[in-house]
């Protein structure tokens, strides 16, 4: 059953052996969800894809008064006052995760071949690229019954070899925006002379960067460069992120390109969905007099904890101090720094067993009157969990609810309070860092390689 099912998912047109042979009521119900999803990702194409991006933010505007505000002041103004970029690559998002699908399951054949025989997986990046490695480290280890693990490049800088999980031969999954940073193609060329039974797959959304051209000519390094719009300008990652990680997804689902390409399609959904009828309510949640956010998440939604951290704190150059746990770590100390300037926002799971144990410390937290109030993002958020100054932001993506689906939807919430908090400050969220503490791609340091 279960190969007629797959069959049947994965058949280019749903008329062929595998439709004759299983042509019964649960068979048809199966290929109805098909096609009602590759309908889904038609109707994104036709109705964002290819729409000027000027269009879709007026479209937004229509519904949500704080892009309208944003939106009515002319591209200059907009540049001038540091937003222009930052904000259509927050809402691009949705348009380019459909993309990234089609173009990740055009390269199928190729990282089937990268993936054929491996004991395991070292996704590999540095600061929210590590980040995307770790959101989808629990799905493909899942899926592909291997080790995975997300390491820094530092990490692999610094540690070497030691640095990876045991096991040949395996694959590294070099993930970067621009591919320019040392620690990038640093740690790929150390790999590359210490491990010899180490594959390598480069995933960047820059073609003519660094990571994605140095290592072009050699066997062992294959490299997919994302479409150029997901290169964001903007100093800080956001539709980057996003794409990476639903790009590094797909190496879980190479025999299930039909239900990937579903899963995407439901997510663009559901962000623009989020878009369309949350963006106001989280500006506002932003705009509120906290000094500190502590964001919270289980699994690969600990990992869009991480980065939605990362954003708050970069966007408003530290003026927002930022923190993130897992649900059940929060015990063991770090809630002793809830205090009553703390925002809360909480990745509430999906999988009930998992949202009894978040129920339980979110109602902790309650009890113990700790911290401003909360943002809680997840798939139908219980009534009961919230209190009167709290903020629910359901989250509508038909059949794609689970928490391995999730982290893009989660980042994008960070995104957004990070986003309007930056503004709020009087910051330019394309470049935050008024003195150029940080920037768009880390500066050249010197590599010290071991000596052979």
């Amino acid at each position: 059953m279960e190969e007629v099912l797959r069959a049947i998912w994965n058949e280019p047109d749903g008329t062929g052996e595998a439709w004759e042979k299983a042509f019964d009521p649960l068979m048809a119900f199966v290929y109805c969800i098909r096609c009602f999803y590759c309908f889904r990702i038609s109707a994104v194409v036709v109705l964002q894809g290819n729409m000027p991006e000027e269009d879709f933010l007026q479209r937004l505007a229509r519904s949500q008064d704080s892009v309208a505000a944003l939106v009515a002041r002319s591209p200059e103004d907009q540049q001038r006052l540091g937003y222009f970029h930052t904000l259509r690559e927050v809402c691009q998002q949705p348009v380019t995760w459909v993309r990234t699908a089609e173009f990740m399951v055009e390269s199928a054949p190729s990282l089937q071949r990268c993936v054929k025989g491996i004991c395991g997986i070292t996704l590999t990046g540095s600061g929210s690229s590590e980040f995307a490695g770790d959101c989808v480290r629990l799905a493909l280890q899942r899926e592909l019954g291997v080790n995975v693990q997300a390491v820094a490049g530092g990490a692999i800088l610094t540690q070497g070899s030691h640095a990876l999980p045991v096991g040949r031969p395996a694959l590294m999954v070099s993930l970067a925006r621009s591919g320019d940073s040392p620690e990038s193609v640093g740690a790929l060329a150390l790999m590359l002379k210490l491990e010899p039974e180490l594959r390598h797959l480069v995933l960047t959304c820059n073609q003519r960067g660094s990571l994605a051209n140095t290592f072009r000519d050699d066997p062992r390094v294959g490299v997919i460069a994302l479409d150029d719009r997901t290169n964001d300008r903007s100093l800080v990652m956001t539709s980057s992120f996003t794409n990476l990680v639903l790009g590094a997804r797909f190496l879980g689902l190479l025999r299930e390109p039909g239900r990937y390409q579903a899963m995407v399609a439901g997510l663009a959904d559901g962000a623009g969905t989020l878009l369309e009828t949350r963006f106001d309510v989280l500006a506002q949640a932003a705009k509120s007099p906290f000094r500190r956010v502590l964001y919270l998440g289980s699994g690969g939604r600990f990992a869009a904890a991480r980065e939605a951290a990362l954003k708050m704190l970069e966007m408003t150059a530290g003026r927002v101090m930022t923190s993130c746990e897992t649900y059940l770590g929060l015990r063991h100390g770090p809630m002793s720094a809830v205090h009553d300037d703390t925002l809360i926002v909480g990745f509430l799971s999906s999988e009930p067993r998992l949202r009894a144990y978040e129920a339980d410390v979110l109602q902790e937290l309650a009890q113990k009157r700790l911290g401003l109030f909360r943002v809680i993002a997840g798939e139908r958020v219980p009534e009961e969990l919230l209190g009167d100054k709290d903020v629910a932001v359901p989250y509508e993506a038909a059949q794609v609810l689970e928490d391995d689906n999730l982290p893009v939807l989660d980042v994008m919430v960070g995104q957004i309070l990070a986003l309007i908090r930056c503004l709020a400050e009087g910051l330019q969220p394309d470049s935050p860092s008024a003195t150029g503490v940080i920037q768009r791609v880390v500066q050249s340091f010197p590599l010290h390689f071991p000596k052979a």
